[in-house]
């Protein structure tokens, strides 16, 4: 297929305004410095550099190799030096911009064919892919200047065989991993750091983004609709410099599409699908783009609808298939030009999620049963609002975002004694959340950039319990936490010599936290006050970042890097009682390698090598009356490696592959911690604990497939096989099950052009059983339980644009 020819606009979106650029391009000499490599390449750096537009629209032009270029002189005499480089001519397009031509080789002559020559058809090489500017680097640098392993995952990608959420990411990379509670309660990770398999007071591993805005705190994963994303970028962890002190494991951010002023227009994606040995299942996605007021402001909105089907029997209750999950949510955006280079972005988002029941089955039972005597399951409301205001004060990028999050998780398990009533046990979790950050920054030019910033996040946290038998209810403890974060950030990367670029960071955070205890009785009010468990505490923390990156050429680049993170404390339910736990704090080195960029290169290669020292880990265990608890269980290492690559076997068919292997140690435990329950007479099983729900060896595997059927009409397809290695759900032997082992697979195909298609999709193509996790409720006495695979499922859908 064709694609549209090369433009390279680089500087008037990044660097000064057009009159300035002018002025620097007609007076001054500047310090410039271009790559040796290809043309559009150096075209792109000099534009930053400069302040000004450099246009190359013939791909081939762009694609001829030149050499290095340095030194102190004028934007026209550097335009000048590379169109000689390139054999080319620079033609001004205004005051500040060129067009490169390409000059026909020497002593040719170029005669006009004879009137009754015969048409002939010229096929125009395909442009070579613009950079990816990564903006979770929050210094828009491109992919290939980031010192650390960077996945791109563009928005058709995600859409491809239906909307979905956290699994769709889950499912294209063997470093995020996930606990799969169930929508809207799953933890994530990434890179072998997790914590536990509950969610508590403990801050996740994983920060989770919606442009700039913070998604959560220590609340689980909203499972946001991937629905009408521009892309979703993951970066591999520690991120404590740019995104606070709780990525420990990394960030996943969410990119949508923008309104766009210019285009009335919209899409839809609908489908229908059948799961084996359950009931059937919907969903519906649907965007529109509107136009407000012409270049001043534009509003999109897309709303999300989708119904799974269940495939767990409950015999004892005599209910089939109770597990369904009903969703609906939606997002809406409208941005207003303030000026030529100032932009407010309002945003709104909400989803509710509604499982019917729980998705686990008892382990010795029949695979798609359980023998659980009340109805569980949760509802999951989320709601966000942010306002973003972006533009540009002289060759310097401004952005600010305040937002808040509200979020309520309501769950229901079965607590039932083997000989005793059935017992429902059900916990409540209210999570709100204010963030602000305001950040300031120069783009890498002459070999320099920076950024500094300033953030504020406050989280509140309400966690209640309640034990319901008979008819009768009662209160448990719950506990109250609160934190308040100030934070001041920055970072700088200064080119070295050659190849060699230095990156220098560091983050300081003030924090402040609180809590109580929620239904405690009066007399232990009363000791918890006077043990002064209930008191506030304030601390300070400062979180360095080194790294050294060397881009040989566009294709191939080299780093290291060392960063720290933290997360703080905070108060914890232990039976009756409500008591602390320490802040815990990792540092990580790592060292990294890339070759071309995944998905466009003919061959691409990134691997990673990294090692984590974690202090005072924060995590879960069951406490004497068999409810999850957090304590501090001692220090641990974490090695973690990982793999990607693909390669382009022919014309349309493109074969991906990726593993990661994490090798995980508490190798000082704290008895005086959650241990003192876990491992009260096991010292040698103590010292030989694997830090739990992250699996030793992960790997996926993938074929991409584009074959056009006529002129406008192309059947792609896409199919994957993913492995999932063993894991323990926790410490102890509570929560000591194994979990994981199992293969996974499916595909898509879809048969249509840029306008519509109908796309055909089958998910656990083996209709696997596996146990993804091993936990349904933590209560549960006398049985085991795993949570299968959902069965094979086929899915017939629809889209189309206007």
């Amino acid at each position: 297929m064709r694609r549209a020819p090369l433009l390279l606009t680089a500087a008037m979106a990044l660097h000064l305004p057009l009159g300035a650029a002018a002025q620097a391009a007609d007076d001054g000499a500047e310090m410039v410095t271009t790559r040796e490599g290809e043309a559009g390449t150096a075209a792109s750096d000099l534009a930053r550099q400069t302040g000004t537009s450099i246009v190359i629209a013939d791909p081939a032009l762009a694609r001829r190799h030149i050499p290095a270029l340095h030194g102190r002189m004028r934007a026209r005499d550097a335009v000048a030096r590379l169109a000689r480089a390139a054999r080319a001519r620079a033609v001004p397009v205004g005051k500040a911009g060129w067009r490169l031509e390409a000059l026909p080789p020497k002593g040719r002559v170029v005669a006009e064919p004879p009137v009754h020559a015969a048409p002939v058809a010229i096929r125009i090489p395909d442009a070579p892919h613009p950079p990816i500017i990564v903006t979770a680097s929050k210094r828009d640098l491109r992919l290939e200047q980031i010192p650390a392993q960077v996945t791109v995952i563009g928005g058709d990608t995600l859409e491809s065989g239906g909307i979905g959420g956290s699994e769709k990411i889950i499912r294209r990379l063997a470093t995020v991993a996930s606990t799969h509670l169930g929508s809207g309660r799953n933890k994530l990770f990434i890179r072998g750091i997790a914590d536990s398999s509950f969610t508590g007071p403990t801050q996740a591993t994983v920060g989770q983004y919606l442009g700039d805005m913070r998604l959560t705190y220590n609340a689980p994963d909203p499972d946001l609709r991937l629905s009408d994303l521009a892309r979703v970028e993951v970066l591999e962890g520690p991120q404590g410099t740019l995104y606070g002190a709780g990525s420990l494991g990394g960030i996943i951010r969410l990119v949508p599409n923008a309104p766009e002023m210019d285009r009335t227009g919209g899409s839809i994606i609908m489908g229908g699908a059948v799961t084996q040995h359950g009931a059937p299942s919907a969903d519906l996605s649907a965007t529109v783009n509107l136009p407000v007021v012409e270049d001043v402001a534009a509003f999109r909105a897309t709303l999300d609808t989708a119904s799974y089907g269940g495939y767990i029997d409950k015999p004892l209750m005599d209910r089939k298939n109770v597990n369904r999950t009903d969703l609906v949510g939606g997002r809406a955006a409208l941005r207003v030009r303030l000026a030529p280079e100032w932009t407010v972005d309002v945003i709104g988002l909400a989803q509710s999620t509604e499982a019917d029941d729980s998705q686990y089955a008892d382990r010795d039972g029949k695979a798609l049963e359980s023998s659980a005597r009340v109805r569980e399951g949760s509802n999951a409301d989320y709601a966000l609002g942010q306002v973003v205001l972006a533009g540009r004060i002289g060759a310097l990028e401004l952005r600010s975002t305040t937002g808040a999050v509200r979020q309520n998780l309501h769950e229901r398990y079965d607590a039932s004694e083997p000989d005793g009533p059935a017992r429902l046990f059900e916990q409540a979790n209210a999570t709100r959340m204010f963030a602000h950050e305001t950040r300031i920054w120069q783009p890498q030019s002459h070999g320099f950039g920076w950024l500094l910033g300033a953030s504020y996040t406050h989280n509140r946290t309400r966690l209640t319990r309640d034990f319901e038998a008979l008819a009768a209810r009662s209160s448990a403890t719950g506990v109250r936490n609160t934190v308040g974060e100030f934070t001041l950030y920055g970072e700088a990367s200064l080119h070295l010599t050659g190849p060699f670029t230095a990156t220098a960071g560091g983050r300081f955070t003030r924090a402040r936290l609180g809590g109580n205890g929620e239904d405690v009785s009066d007399q232990m009010a009363v000791m918890l006050a006077a043990r002064g468990v209930t008191a506030r505490r304030t601390f300070t923390a400062f979180l360095p970042s080194l790294a050294l990156h060397a881009e040989f050429s566009p294709e191939d680049q080299l780093y290291v890097r060392y960063q720290q993170g933290f997360r703080p404390g905070g108060f914890a339910i232990e039976s009756d009682y409500v008591r602390r736990f320490r802040n815990d704090r990792t540092g990580t080195a790592e060292i990294g390698a890339r070759h071309g960029r995944a998905g466009v290169s003919p061959f691409d290669l990134a691997l990673s090598l990294s090692y984590t020292r974690w202090r005072d880990i924060q995590a879960d265990f069951t406490d004497s009356a068999g409810l999850p608890s957090t304590a501090n269980i001692g220090d641990g290492r974490v090695w973690s490696a990982s793999l990607s690559g693909g390669v382009q076997i022919v014309q349309g068919l493109r074969f991906e592959a990726g593993a990661a292997f994490n090798h995980s140690r508490i190798d000082k435990p704290d008895y005086e911690g959650a241990l003192k329950y876990a491992f009260a007479a096991s010292t040698v099983e103590a010292l030989a604990m694997q830090v739990p729900n992250i699996a030793r060896f992960a790997g996926r595997a993938a074929l991409t497939w584009n074959h056009e059927v006529s002129e406008d009409l192309a059947l792609t397809g896409n199919a994957w096989a993913s492995y999932l290695g063993k894991s323990r759900l926790g410490i102890g032997p509570d929560l000591g099950m194994l979990q994981g082992n199992y293969f996974d697979s499916g595909f898509d195909l879809r048969l249509g052009n840029a306008g519509h298609g109908v796309t055909l999709s089958v998910t656990n193509l083996a209709d696997t059983r596996g146990n993804r996790f091993a936990l349904g409720t933590p209560l549960a006495t006398g049985r085991e339980q795993v949570t299968p695979l959902r069965p094979r499922t086929v899915r017939l859908g629809f889209d189309a644009k206007f």
